[in-house]
């Protein structure tokens, strides 16, 4: 019987932890939330504005279009995460894709992932599609530069505490001539991070 009475207790505050309610509080965008010290979509909008604001004002991208009359074309290569935790990196390379596209100062091409997807389409279309409404093979629009860039971290810790850096690197490449026409940094992110320790 005494089992019974435990088993019986036990379900019972199962019950009482699953009806437990959840809060959800809804927050401006912009307002600063870190909770663990990681890498999160503040240190993304802060990086991306500083960077871009950089690379679109950069006067070789002016010179190239003032000597071809036309905005170079663009392809994004990779933001590699060379840090030390998980970051993906895929939300800045179309934060930074975005945001330059609506600058008007470059424009984009498709990434080799996404050109193999449309020339499978057009490969469709060739079989499928109308002769007036097919797309052609050899109409693609070829890249002047190539956007890489990469994330990296230093991490310091000592006496529960920890301090970490982020470095943001961006940088265009001429495909052409393989000269690197513009390079930037952002190295303004540094979060102290304190642990407390459990009171007993």
């Amino acid at each position: 019987m005494k089992n019974f009475f435990c088993v019986i207790a036990l379900a019972f505050s199962i019950f009482m932890v699953s009806c437990g309610t959840t809060k959800v509080a809804r927050v401006d965008s912009d307002e600063v939330i870190d909770l663990d010290g990681y890498w999160n979509e503040t240190d993304v909008r802060i990086v991306c504005d500083t960077l871009i604001s950089e690379c679109v004002a950069s006067p070789r991208i002016a010179k190239f279009e003032g000597q071809l009359g036309r905005a170079p074309v663009v392809i994004i290569d990779s933001i590699r995460n060379q840090s030390s935790e998980h970051i993906d990196t895929s939300i800045v390379e179309k934060k930074f894709q975005t945001a330059i596209i609506n600058s008007g100062v470059l424009e984009f091409v498709s990434s080799s992932i996404e050109r193999q997807a449309l020339r499978e389409e057009k490969a469709d279309q060739a079989d499928h599609s109308s002769y007036d409404t097919a797309k052609e093979m050899d109409q693609e629009t070829g890249a002047d530069f190539m956007l890489k860039g990469s994330v990296k971290t230093i991490v310091q810790s000592a006496d529960g505490k920890t301090v970490r850096t982020y470095y943001v690197y961006a940088e265009l490449h001429d495909i052409k001539t393989n000269k690197i026409l513009w390079m930037s940094e952002n190295d303004s992110i540094k979060k102290v991070i304190k642990r407390q320790k459990a009171k007993l």
